[in-house]
């Protein structure tokens, strides 16, 4: 025979059992299987269940159809995505999912999503003034998340799917044209970082990327400079504090890591710039810090990308008497230069290190129907009657 002891619904059941004397429980787990404790005495096995029916908590929270999406999300952040993002970006889609998605829909079951739901969110978020593409980000956030979902058999389908994102607008580009490029480059001349200006217009780099950049990244006997990382901000905690520090993190993405070769003019302000940190380096002495940055402030620590790039960018413009423009618009200035002297679009995604080539024609549209002209004029040149 056996002396039973049952427990309260959810703890699972503890029993002696005779013949050895040996304390036996068991709890239901998946699927209505039973899962079989052994031990000594009866407050060992308890111990084991409560172990493992914590555990079971916590595995069911994650993997059942009766978790929410908040659950959900909160885990998939921290657990399925940080290893594999940038923390930027990191930071980036917490937000997101903090902000916008939880406070919204973040109570309904995941289950129990629907595309309407989606639906609502995005309009509501429109409703709130949030611009189309932050929306598209929501958007694309949420379907990335509902995918690993789908992958993990928690859901049928991505109710993403079934809505469009809104259209995102591309941000007013305001590129320089040649004549107003010149005239910037005319007014960072002895600029302590007029050779970064130079630069960023004769290649089309990302701001991180020019404050990423090593002297061991150029080469100057074959002209051709390697991006190799970025200079990237990470938000930083102490105590209830936040701040920013900046950290050398990998590209934006595996094309990210490229090869440019250097316009003359440019090798040219890269030379005449390291003579500049050399005496900079001399002036300092034994303040200077040897982190091998081409861009970097009197001590040899990297630029501010606010304080030493986009400012110093804004009294340029200023001084120069141009448009007041932001520091992404020197890089669509280079791509919109090259693609209007009719520079085929694949090198221009190479050199700006766009991962697909309809990010490039996307991105620059509106460069392509003067491109068109030009084809035209020279199919007339071949069809026309002498």
């Amino acid at each position: 025979g056996i002396s039973m002891s049952k427990r309260g619904n959810g703890e699972g059941s503890i029993y002696q059992r005779k013949s050895d004397g040996k304390w036996v429980g068991s709890i239901t787990i998946e699927g209505g299987k039973r899962k079989v404790l052994y031990g000594d005495t009866r407050k060992e096995v308890q111990e084991k269940l409560k172990a493992a029916l914590h555990e079971q908590q916590q595995g069911v929270l994650i993997t059942a159809p009766q978790q929410t999406l908040s659950q959900y999300l909160e885990h998939w952040l921290e657990h399925t995505i940080k290893p594999t993002i940038r923390p930027r970006s990191h930071e980036r889609y917490e937000e997101i999912a903090r902000l916008h998605i939880i406070p919204t829909i973040g109570k309904i079951k995941l289950q129990a999503l629907t595309p309407q739901h989606v639906e609502t969110m995005q309009s509501k978020k429109l409703k709130q003034g949030l611009s189309p593409t932050t929306v598209a980000a929501i958007h694309g956030l949420l379907h990335k998340a509902l995918e690993d979902a789908v992958k993990k058999g928690l859901v049928a389908r991505n109710v993403c799917d079934a809505v469009s994102p809104p259209r995102k607008q591309h941000k007013e580009m305001k590129p320089l044209t040649a004549e107003q490029a010149r005239q910037l480059i005319e007014a960072a001349k002895g600029h302590p970082q007029e050779g970064l200006f130079v630069l960023a217009l004769a290649t089309g780099m990302r701001r991180g990327e020019l404050l990423g950049l090593k002297w061991q990244d150029i080469d100057f006997t074959s002209g051709v400079l390697h991006v190799r990382r970025v200079l990237s901000r990470t938000p930083t905690k102490v105590g209830r504090a936040t701040g920013d520090r900046y950290v050398e993190a990998e590209t934006k993405t595996k094309k990210s890591r490229r090869s440019i070769v250097l316009a003359d003019f440019a090798l040219q302000a890269l030379k005449q710039h390291k003579a500049r940190q050399e005496e900079a380096h001399r002036v300092a002495g034994d303040a200077w810090e040897d982190h091998g940055y081409v861009f970097c402030n009197e001590i040899g620590r990297h630029v501010n990308p606010g304080h030493g790039v986009l400012v110093q960018l804004k009294l340029l413009l200023k001084k120069a008497g141009l448009p007041d423009i932001r520091f992404h618009d020197l890089r669509h200035s280079t791509a919109t230069l090259l693609l209007s002297q009719g520079v085929h679009p694949k090198i221009v995604q190479e050199i700006l290190g766009h991962s697909e080539i309809s990010m490039t024609m996307d991105v620059y549209s509106h460069v392509l129907p003067t491109m068109q002209k030009d084809a035209m004029e020279k199919l007339n040149q071949t069809f026309r009657p002498e």
